[in-house]
């Protein structure tokens, strides 16, 4: 009697289908999960403080490895003890459209990229808002992936808090020294003063240094400073008080 041989199974669009569709579930599961967790915390921080962020524990880190005993000086305090000459200064600085974008400053961008073309030193056209996005949830990486989730943190926080909060948590988790973080702390380290008595002077000191806190010391300015100073006051002075939306 003969005997019928088997053919070897081929695998069918079927199956194909099938694993497709169970990788398909599992990235979309993660999906729903980041962006469960990630809405979670942008609503929780929209009310408790900022008590440690990645760079913190970057900067942490970082004094280990040295052999230096970590340093981390912070003190979170409510913008209704920050004074107004802070708010004005940084955003002066830093974002002087602060209270008019929704989180991005577009003309800035195209004049930052145009900018990093012609000059070797890079500038970047970050805004408040986008900065605190970054402090808060992210690791400061140069990388495409970090700016995207830079963009979808940045478009959290102008959904879900006020400008005056965004400042707020600017405020208190900027980084302003070698271990120093937020304006409170800065203040008492560099001027022996609350953050609440911050004079015009004083506050624009503290904006200059922000770009290279752990380089640049608001207690003893260089001419660079100094100049760059007078420069902001003058800004200060031109876009008038800034008032906070609740």
């Amino acid at each position: 009697m003969k005997t019928k041989t088997t053919k070897p199974r081929r695998k069918t669009a079927t199956g194909k289908q099938s694993l497709f569709g169970r990788i398909k579930k599992v990235v979309l599961r993660i999906l729903l999960w980041f962006f469960i967790v990630s809405i979670g915390l942008v609503l929780l921080h929209r009310f408790v403080p900022v008590i440690f962020t990645p760079l913190m524990f970057i900067r942490v880190v970082e004094q280990l490895a040295d052999g230096e005993t970590p340093k981390l000086r912070r003190e979170w305090v409510p913008i209704e003890k920050i004074s107004p000459n802070m708010v004005q200064a940084v955003v002066a600085s830093e974002d002087n459209l602060f209270m008019q974008h929704w989180g991005f400053d577009v003309r800035g961008i195209e004049q930052a990229v145009k900018y990093n073309k012609k000059k070797k030193r890079l500038r970047g056209g970050s805004t408040i808002s986008q900065q605190t996005a970054k402090n808060v949830f992210l690791f400061p990486q140069r990388s495409w992936i970090r700016k995207g989730l830079e963009a979808y943190f940045t478009v959290l926080i102008e959904l879900f808090w006020s400008k005056e909060r965004i400042m707020e948590v600017y405020l208190n988790v900027i980084e302003t020294g070698n271990g120093v973080y937020g304006v409170e702390k800065a203040s008492q380290l560099y001027f022996n003063k609350s953050a609440a008595k911050l004079s015009r002077s004083q506050a624009a000191l503290i904006a200059v240094c922000l770009p290279n806190p752990r380089e640049r010391n608001p207690a003893r300015p260089s001419w660079y400073i100094t100049n760059r100073k007078i420069k902001i006051m003058d800004l200060m002075w031109k876009i008038g008080p800034v008032k906070l939306s609740k």
